[in-house]
């Protein structure tokens, strides 16, 4: 039995806005987290994240330890922007599937940039440590003469690491088929037709057209499906999700618990608590939890020029390497109807949307660019608004949920046009 410590480092801030309001371990990409995936790993895991996070932490993910089991000899390290993919998991294992207590060496896997991806060191090296005094141990361990980088077979993929938003679209279609299979094997479910697989209690009128030939389809507990949907795998829909009259899912789309999902929909994460009910198109876009997006909502995810998508991060341009790439929507953004967002952009948390999105769109704004228009929005209109959402699905609000607004309204003030006015909203 060892610990896990999975840490998060100084280029989490780059995944905004998907990392502004989560530990990077909680971004959904191939229907998994990489906390998922290492949770089950033996041991305590203990997860070292942001500060002003570690309430969402003790929060969402109360089954973690507080802190290492100093009686346990080893210690897993593992970098929080890993992609949750059965690859990456491998790679992890491979670290303690053959050591033995007469090796003391520390073992690590660099990335690209020489950061850690994960380690096995003794756990005596975090000994009596605060979390910033672990992460300094864990950053240092880089520049360990006795660090050994293991060796992996010619065949084998390096580690994938998050290091843009656009990299959790990317590898949401390339890991999508493995981590499905993987979680159909661990699952519970009944394979209702040739590759569809259906979870407890769930509602799918006869109407429904299954396609499960490029990839499989599982439906999780407590889903209720309206009649003449369409569903062309590989695809998931987590539990306590509704699928209205009509809609289209199709190609390695990824959605949370507790979402509605209506219109067309392909090659897309959506975080639990999201709503997407209405028609319109949605292609190859990340969607954080408690968005809503108005009727006729679209996004582009492919250039008129049919060229490969650019994206830019703050004032950094960045080739995704990627033909198709969507929006990327961070946690309590909203957009009215007939809503159109340009192939490609970003919309912070907490901001408003209306008419045309056709610049990235920064955090806690009323973006009415089309109208001459864009203002701030007070953390407090998105508290009340919070507030009446949790109210809708039996969540309480805790001072902490009003805390976190707070904190990442100040911590994205650089996103936002210096002098802008706060926009009149109506409560």
């Amino acid at each position: 039995m060892i610990n896990t410590l999975v840490f998060e480092d100084a280029l989490v801030s780059r995944l905004a806005p998907i990392s502004t309001s989560r530990p990077a371990y909680a971004i959904t990409c191939a229907t998994y987290r990489l906390i998922d995936l290492l949770e089950p790993l033996a041991g305590p895991t203990v997860g070292l994240v942001r500060p002003y996070l570690r309430s969402v932490q003790s929060r969402e993910f109360n089954n973690l330890a507080v802190q290492l089991n100093e009686q346990l000899e080893w210690t897993l390290v593992a970098n929080a922007r890993l992609a949750p993919t059965l690859s990456n998991l491998a790679i992890v294992e491979s670290l303690f599937a053959n050591n033995t207590n007469e090796s003391s060496a520390v073992k690590t896997i660099l990335g690209p940039d020489q950061e850690i991806v994960a380690a096995l060191v003794p756990t005596k090296m975090f000994s009596q440590q605060t979390a910033e005094q672990q992460l300094v141990t864990i950053a240092a361990l880089a520049k360990t003469p006795g660090a050994q980088q293991p060796d992996h077979e010619a065949n084998t993929d390096p580690p994938a690491l998050f290091r843009y938003p656009h990299d959790v679209i990317r590898l949401n279609l390339s890991a999508f088929q493995e981590n499905l299979a993987h979680r159909i094997r661990a699952g519970h479910y009944q394979e209702k037709d040739t590759g569809v697989y259906v979870g407890k209690d769930c509602s799918i009128p006869a109407s429904v057209v299954f396609d499960s030939s490029a990839g499989p389809i599982v439906i999780d507990d407590n889903v209720t499906v309206g009649p003449f949907c369409f569903f062309r795998g590989p695809i998931y829909v987590g539990p306590k999700s509704k699928i209205s009259e009509h809609a289209s899912v199709k190609d390695e789309v990824s959605i949370g618990h507790t979402c509605k999902i209506g219109g067309e929909i392909e090659g897309t994460i959506v975080e639990p608590f999201s709503n997407k009910q209405h028609h319109g198109f949605l292609g190859h876009a990340y969607l954080g939890s408690w968005i809503n997006l108005g009727a006729g909502t679209c996004n582009s995810d492919l250039k008129n020029t049919y060229g490969t998508v650019n994206m830019t991060y703050a004032d950094q341009k960045v080739s995704t390497g990627s033909q198709f790439i969507g929006c990327i929507m961070g946690d309590y953004s909203k957009t009215a109807i007939n809503t159109s967002i340009f192939t490609g952009k970003t919309i912070g948390v907490a901001s408003m949307v209306y008419g045309f999105a056709t610049t990235n769109v920064p955090s806690f704004v009323n973006y009415a660019r089309v109208f001459g228009q864009i203002g701030e929005v007070p953390p407090a209109v998105i508290a009340s608004t919070q507030k009446r959402m949790f109210a809708r699905r039996g969540r309480e609000q805790l001072p902490s949920d009003i805390r976190l607004i707070q904190d990442m309204y100040e911590m994205t003030a650089h996103e936002r046009p210096a002098g802008l006015s706060p926009v009149p909203i109506e409560l």
